[in-house]
């Protein structure tokens, strides 16, 4: 980060975590939950039941779309991650209580996605971000990442399914594409010198593979493949969960989860939110895979999430990581 960046990004965080205004967080920042009435092997609804975001208070635009203020010199933006998941919480509901004013909701939300889709550089069909975002590299407008196709796709193919409207399947597949082209060709996927398999949050060099993000989007590539049958998706699932597999590990610092694999001295562990996050996504994932080591590690996690020390340590680490780096 620039000195300038720097300063940005503390007056958007002093705004948001010390003051305690409207931010980001009011929408992100849920306590993360396994939804009980999520099917693993068929679409329906949602693998975490988003109650809290479907409950957003906003700001709004015209047409029910969520804004999100970042504060600082970000301000009020649109953000297709939000906008699916506002979408799915919805959706959830109307599965839940039958209530229409929900699947209009999230029909909305869709439909916005469906207008938004645009073409990178490279000609890939993506949902941009249309603000400067301070991270360790600044993420220059417009910038697009692997969870906001993940999140997209999910919501896309469950309005699909109570519509039967084909524009929500053609804007899914072409949306899905971004996953199965490498990074250097407009695309998000990253496979490393190991041969794992990546799908990336956040486009940089090199990648960090934040695994919360990595985690929702392989959510989103399940439901592709459930829905068509698609070899390529079923591939692609398989060789990110192989990855995540072989390095697990590498996530895990001893009595905390790392949010990524930041590449610096002191590593970036993740936020007592992130931790919780980290846990319920892996019960999903071994709901889905059966895979033992995702239910171990969820485990694992939880117990150093209910130890005061561990707690405490994570996040003392964490404050002094985020004023030496991002």
């Amino acid at each position: 980060m620039t000195i300038k960046s720097r300063i940005n990004y503390f007056q958007r965080i002093f705004t948001a975590y010390v003051i305690g205004n409207n931010s980001q967080l009011t929408f992100f920042h849920e306590k993360p939950d396994v939804n009980a009435d999520a099917l693993v092997r068929e679409v329906g609804q949602y693998y975490m039941s988003f109650l809290h975001k479907a409950n957003y208070p906003g700001p709004f635009d015209n047409n029910g779309i969520p804004l999100i203020d970042y504060q600082g010199v970000v301000g009020k933006q649109y953000c297709s991650i939000a906008i699916s998941q506002y979408g799915l919480g919805h959706y959830n509901l109307y599965r839940k209580t039958g209530n229409k004013k929900d699947i209009e909701i999230a029909i909305k939300q869709a439909d916005w996605l469906i207008a938004n889709l645009e073409k990178n550089n490279n000609g890939v069909s993506v949902w941009m971000h249309h603000f400067n975002w301070e991270y360790r590299d600044t993420l220059k407008s417009p910038w697009y990442s692997a969870l906001a196709q993940g999140n997209g796709i999910s919501l896309l193919l469950r309005v699909y399914l109570e519509t039967k409207n084909k524009k929500y399947l053609e804007t899914t597949q072409e949306a899905f594409r971004s996953l199965l082209i490498t990074i250097n060709r407009g695309g998000m996927l990253c496979v490393d010198k190991e041969n794992n398999y990546w799908l990336e949050e956040t486009i940089v060099d090199p990648p960090t593979h934040i695994l919360n993000g990595f985690l929702w989007t392989l959510f989103g590539v399940w439901d592709y493949w459930l829905f068509f049958q698609d070899q390529g998706a079923k591939d692609l699932f398989d060789k990110c969960v192989e990855g995540l597999k072989n390095n697990l590990k590498n996530y895990d610092i001893g009595f905390w989860s790392l949010y990524e694999q930041s590449g610096t001295r002191m590593k970036m562990m993740a936020s007592p939110f992130y931790h919780s996050l980290h846990i319920i996504q892996l019960r999903i994932l071994y709901k889905i895979t059966n895979e033992i080591i995702f239910s171990q590690y969820a485990e694992k996690w939880e117990k150093y999430r209910k130890n005061w020390f561990y707690r405490n340590l994570a996040l003392t680490y964490k404050i002094i990581f985020k004023i030496l780096y991002y």
